[in-house]
């Protein structure tokens, strides 16, 4: 069994004794969802990549969700979403910063200049995949999909 998973579990019980009903249900959903994921397709044990693949499917899932309920009005439904983004980031290695996604995207996109034998300027939007594929590689989940993509389009357009 995973590292991650076993943390994960133990943090519930903590939680249960604690009576933290919030912390709770959000560990108990988050376990929900990575047995999904073990039960879905081939079944498997889930590794710890796979499991933050997950937290952040959830994460992104949360946030989502809270920028809906604040569009409509509904604060209080946004601020429980976000309480429960709280507790999953816990499960998260740290979030990379805009000097360090810069510098991961241009790693990346010498990686990729260098398979194809060309220079690192000259590699262009038709790579966008291959420099994604490299960065998200490096990244490890350090990092938002979204925001990892917006700095590889900026940097080769």
């Amino acid at each position: 069994m995973s590292e991650l998973k076993d943390k994960i579990r133990a943090d519930l019980k903590t939680a249960m004794l604690a009576k933290d009903k919030a912390r709770t249900g959000t560990i108990r959903m988050l376990l929900a969802a990575i047995q999904g994921e073990e039960t879905t397709g081939v079944k498997h044990e889930a590794t710890d990549e796979d499991i933050l693949k997950v937290i952040a499917r959830e994460i992104k899932k949360r946030r989502e969700s809270a920028q809906i309920y604040t569009d409509n009005n509904r604060p209080e439904l946004a601020e429980t979403e976000l309480a429960e983004v709280a507790v999953l980031e816990e499960y998260q290695p740290a979030q990379l910063d805009d000097s360090a996604v810069a510098s991961l995207v241009d790693d990346a996109v010498a990686t990729v200049a260098a398979e194809a034998g060309i220079e690192p300027g000259e590699v262009s939007m038709k790579q966008m995949g291959q420099v994604m594929k490299a960065a998200t590689a490096a990244a490890a989940g350090q990092v938002d999909g979204k925001r990892l993509s917006t700095a590889v389009r900026a940097k080769l357009a």
